[in-house]
């Protein structure tokens, strides 16, 4: 299939491109990308973009799946279909299943299960939302390509080392429980025998004595809700402790849910420092603050909890200097059940595939805060990296990886509209603009 988009606006962080375009795309590559593009088949597919905007397929570091363990929140399928609809052409399941992806015999089958591999095609129109159950659409995307972390320790428990050579050679893209890791000695140990396997290694620094039985950050909104706090330092002491160990050993670490103002100045000075660290925040601790919690909203919880407004602040200042490398989605699927609690019994985590790039397009881009530029960089080329990979650049004979997006649309979130198995999100109900067309992978 030939198609020429016509005039639409190309993103493209590789080239340091945002102008408009026709971009010509056949079996599956870049064929041409000009300003006027004149000399096309007959059978070629025009299609007029003009206010639509291309870019780089996005790339999401880490969510979960629910698939094994908990299908009723999400399956593998729902899971890679409510990412195509967010845009993304690549996407990383942390190991936190049930059970845990601690061993390749559950690599192997995961990779083989119907939905699991990327590439294969989806009854998809990101045109017109429709529920899973939904009749399917005339157009349709691929699904994207699903990568795996291999959990560090065995059933994630944070004891016993996995056999990470085995994990390794299964193809998992890097290695990570997805949950902080206390024992120092561990994670020493963890980082040698890590080195000459290549592969990324997350972390999540967090003191889970400092955090306690905390749900919201210190402050004064904690005081006024009457929510128990969880002081920044339960972040910062563990991010202090792992760049200690960073700097002894010397293997690259990746610094997962980054959400304190502190916690950026320790990796700006690590960094600068040359320490062989990336970082990542996630979308909603780059949208809201302590002060949205006075909603007790349950899809609020979550774990980091959100920052207070110097943190928030301190959050968008990093991605934007590339302190912070990328903005990571930590999709999070719970069902209904799970969520209707009190605010500090409900588990933590927020759903976000399906509404990242919508909201932080609305609320960063459309205010000027960033530029188009440097937000699709932090969704996309820059999280490739941190995986150890590479996005190409919009230009001919390239691959098509790409995501079309329409920053005007608007759409209603609601189960009908939603891939996602699970609705925990607080912008349920709630009206979105900016909605993706179509992706290619």
């Amino acid at each position: 299939m030939t198609e020429l988009l016509q005039k639409v606006r190309v993103i493209d962080p590789v080239s340091e491109i945002d102008e408009l375009f026709d971009v010509l795309i056949a079996d599956g590559y870049i064929k041409e990308v000009a300003s006027h593009i004149a000399d096309i088949h007959p059978n070629t597919q025009i299609r007029d973009c003009q206010g639509l905007v291309l870019g780089p397929g996005l790339v999401d570091l880490y969510s979960h799946s629910g698939e094994p363990g908990f299908e009723e929140r999400e399956t593998l399928l729902s899971f890679l279909q409510a990412a195509t609809a967010g845009g993304f052409t690549r996407v990383s399941i942390l190991p936190d299943t049930s059970p845990a992806i601690d061993n390749p015999a559950l690599v192997a089958q995961l990779q083989q299960r119907k939905g699991g591999q990327g590439g294969q095609r989806s009854n998809f129109s990101p045109l017109s939302p429709l529920s899973p159950l939904s009749p399917p659409s005339p157009l349709s995307s691929p699904l994207p390509l699903l990568y795996i972390w291999g959990a560090i320790t065995l059933d994630v428990a944070g004891n016993q080392m996995t056999e990470l050579a085995d994990l390794a050679s299964a193809g998992v893209v890097g290695f990570s429980d997805g949950k902080p890791l206390e024992n120092l000695a561990l994670v020493r140990r963890v980082l040698e025998y890590l080195q000459p396997l290549g592969k990324p290694v997350a972390f999540w620094p967090s003191d889970r004595q400092l955090t306690a039985n905390g749900v919201m950050r210190e402050g004064a909104d904690a005081l006024r809700f009457g929510l128990p706090p969880i002081p920044a330092s339960a972040e910062t002491t563990a991010i202090a402790a792992m760049l200690e160990l960073v700097a002894a050993i010397g293997t690259p670490v990746h610094i997962m849910r980054v959400s304190t103002s502190r916690s950026v100045e320790l990796i700006a000075s690590a960094k600068a420092a040359g320490l062989p660290i990336t970082a990542s925040t996630t979308w909603m601790h780059l949208l809201l603050d302590t002060k949205a919690v006075k909603s007790y909203h349950t899809s609020l919880h979550l774990d980091p909890p959100l920052g207070n407004p110097r943190d928030v602040a301190a959050l968008r200042a990093g991605v934007r200097a590339g302190v912070i490398d990328a903005i990571a989605i930590d999709h999070t699927p719970y069902s209904y059940e799970e969520k209707v609690q009190a605010f500090a019994e409900a588990p933590p985590g927020a759903i976000g595939l399906e509404l990242a790039l919508p909201l932080l397009w609305q609320y960063l881009v459309e205010t000027e805060e960033f530029t188009a530029l440097e937000l699709w960089r932090a969704l996309s080329t820059r999280p490739a990296k941190c995986l150890g990979q590479e996005v190409s650049a919009i230009v001919p004979h390239q691959p098509a990886e790409l995501t079309l997006f329409d920053p005007q649309k608007i759409w209603k979130v609601e189960r009908k509209s939603l891939y996602t198995l699970s609705q925990n999100t607080p912008w349920l109900g709630q009206e979105l603009k900016g909605h993706v067309v179509q992706t290619w992978c």
